[in-house]
């Protein structure tokens, strides 16, 4: 039996034990001379058991549970009688007896009326402690009467009297214990002192208080539960998990739960986690608390955490709310540090992904053990999988592309260039100006980078998307806009929350296609959709600010941007249309190396006015001809794809940038 079932109780387990069962000896002896009606013997043995009592050192699990739950004298004893026919079947007989007749071989509220001392009728209601509770159940209720409907013990409270305290099996299926704090892996000291107060909270709380849900808010899931678990740890106390998924939906089986649970938090130190979002993907999480959760909440008293990226409204009890913050850089570092040896590694780690000690740990753990395979360092080893640690939060919601761009094949005049590697430079050195140098201790806003991209389509703006992410060695995930938009006020906005807050964790670069559809200007309020319209810019307004990853904006319509945007943007590149020497430099990488060519004149394809997309799309076709035509690529070849991307984009076509083609087909 657990030796912590009330806050004053201490007692040796092994003498506890024996006395308890000398206990219930003595009561069972005591339960034979009631129903025999032996009036004497029945007092003789009450006398002794009473002596027992006030020799033990510790209160018998059944008297210890009538002063708890508030029972009277002779509902205690029909617990007891109920109980009696599991430790003795020679108790049926007597009950059989006394009910005048095989076929009653059961306890019964006759019976217990008829042989037990100081009987009360409102013993069986459902508002009394054995019904409440459900410490008895009343088989083929409604169909006998009452008085003669078998009552039997429930199996759970059978064992507590016996002596054995274990969590009822109807609980065990829903709820999963959390693991207990680690020395290894500490909290962080804002942690730890958070979790200090909360256990310091509840241990102040008169006994028969209702204790305040304890709200822990914040997009750290494992750092909440290790927050709940150190707290509970300081009081002694056994914390088990509810997730949303587990939960019943019928209104009866979440009262039987409540119910369930109130009853274990009397027989066990106990405490609740419930997670209304665990086992649902970041795009159904929700911000509204499920109905069974606040129905269970609202019917019990005891310790219980509520889990959630932000605050829930609705508890069914008063409840306090905390916010669990994450390692910040310098944890994340030492934690790196401890786990790989203080480095440089350690430092570009800490300023690029935003992990929890355990992640870290974790992470650190597996690649260390890990073998070199293909000449990869431990450090590549590292970067990838800090990686891939994002990658489950962000796959919902956005597409995420295989970069393979490299410097080499962008074409762009030499200040756009300049411009793009110098984002790439500030991604690098983040831990050393944030860090080292201080400025995140002086700045809460504009610690990510943003930036955009405006030119036509086709001039290279996802290609350069991809090359900073390739340079970067981190996931690019283009937003998808389907997943992202809705017609549903509100959503919108909780959509983009989840993700710029799934790419905080430092692993990707958020790419905005066509961002004038989400990032367009505010317009004049005429209705009230104007007005939503204009609350989604202006939450944009403010995350993309607070936003500490980074955020690439793609437009081919500047001008259609709210002009808030572009002060809150970093960086603005200009991609201009590609000039002929440009044009010509793209046509010569638009073939790759292993295409059979066959005397292209560069220079002349170069004359040609298109973007680096339609290149792109002219060569691939080409290629496709050549294929067919079972030849090299040749310039006949490359000018009909080119002449099929001039009438696919309704540009006049001038002959004389075609003479290839004249001649070809005169050969012909």
């Amino acid at each position: 039996m657990d030796s912590v079932m009330q806050h004053d109780v201490d007692w040796a387990a092994a003498d506890w034990d024996s006395a308890n069962g000398e206990y219930l000896a003595l009561s069972l002896e005591w339960l034979r001379h009631c129903l025999r009606q032996e009036r004497e013997a029945m007092h003789a043995a009450m006398a002794r058991r009473s002596a027992l009592v006030q020799q033990m050192h510790a209160v018998p699990a059944l008297e210890w549970l009538a002063r708890r739950l508030g029972m009277s004298s002779f509902e205690r004893d029909l617990l007891l009688l109920c109980a009696a026919v599991e430790f003795d079947p020679g108790m049926a007989l007597l009950c059989a007896a006394m009910a005048d007749g095989p076929g009653h071989e059961y306890p019964n509220f006759a019976v217990a009326l008829a042989c037990l001392p100081e009987p009360s009728w409102d013993a069986l209601s459902p508002a009394r402690p054995l019904r409440h509770w459900h410490l008895i159940e009343v088989a083929a209720a409604g169909v006998r009467p009452l008085t003669a409907s078998p009552l039997r013990a429930d199996e759970r409270i059978v064992h507590f009297i016996k002596g054995l305290n274990q969590l009822d099996e109807r609980l065990a299926a829903v709820l999963t214990p959390l693991p207990e704090p680690s020395a290894e892996v500490p909290l962080t000291t804002v942690q730890a002192e958070l979790a200090a107060s909360i256990a310091a909270q509840w241990l102040s709380a008169a006994e028969d208080e209702t204790l305040p849900v304890v709200q822990l808010l914040g997009h750290d899931a494992l750092a909440r539960q290790m927050v709940a678990a150190q707290a509970c740890s300081r009081l002694g106390v056994r914390m088990l998990r509810l997730g949303g998924d587990l939960l019943p939906t019928q209104a009866g089986e979440v009262e039987l739960l409540a119910r369930l649970w109130a009853r274990e938090c009397v027989l066990m130190p106990l405490a609740l986690y419930v997670d209304p979002d665990e086992g649902q993907t970041a795009a159904a999480a929700s911000d509204a608390l499920p109905a069974g959760v606040r129905h269970l909440l609202a019917h019990t008293r005891g310790m219980a955490f509520l889990a959630a990226p932000q605050a829930l409204p609705r508890c069914g009890r008063a409840h306090v709310a905390y916010d669990v913050s994450s390692a910040d850089s310098a944890e994340q570092q030492a934690a790196w540090s401890a786990a790989l040896g203080a480095g440089a590694l350690a430092e570009r780690l800490a300023a690029q992904f935003n992990l929890n000690q355990w992640d870290i740990r974790r992470i650190a753990r597996a690649c260390l053990a890990q073998p070199a395979q293909d000449g990869q360092m431990l450090d590549e080893r590292l970067w990838e999988a800090c990686r891939l640690n994002a990658r489950p939060r962000l796959d919902q919601l956005a597409q995420r592309l295989d970069a393979k761009a490299q410097w080499a094949d962008l074409v762009l005049p030499a200040e756009e260039t300049a411009v793009l590697r110098q984002i790439t430079a500030q991604l690098e050195q983040r831990g050393t100006v944030y860090g080292r140098w201080g400025f995140a201790r002086s700045m809460n806003r504009g610690l990510g980078i943003s930036a955009l991209f405006a030119g036509d389509s086709g001039t290279g703006k996802t290609m350069a998307a991809e090359v900073i992410a390739n340079a970067l060695r981190l996931s690019l995930y283009r937003i998808d806009l389907s997943a992202v938009v809705s017609k549903y006020i509100g959503e919108t906005e909780k959509n983009l929350a989840r993700l710029f807050d799934g790419a905080e964790d430092g692993g990707a670069v958020l790419f905005f296609d066509e961002a004038d559809a989400l990032f367009g200007k505010r317009s004049e309020v005429n209705d009230s959709h104007d007005r939503f319209a204009n609350i989604e810019i202006n939450y944009l307004l403010q995350r993309i600010e607070a936003f500490r990853g980074v955020a690439i904006l793609a437009t081919n319509m500047k001008s259609a941007l709210d002009a808030a945007f572009l002060r809150r943007l970093r960086f603005i590149v200009r991609f201009p249309f590609p000039r002929a020497a440009d044009r010509s430099r793209i046509w010569a990488r638009a073939f790759p190396p292993q295409t059979p060519l066959l005397d292209l004149d560069f220079e002349h394809l170069g004359r040609l006015n298109l973007t680096g997309g339609n290149i792109h799309s002219a060569a691939l076709n080409a290629a496709f001809l050549a294929a067919t035509a079972g030849s090299a690529v040749t310039m006949p070849l490359v000018l009909a794809a080119v002449r099929s991307e001039y009438l696919k984009l309704e540009r006049p076509v001038n002959e004389t940038d075609f003479r290839w083609l004249a001649t070809d087909q005169g050969a012909a």
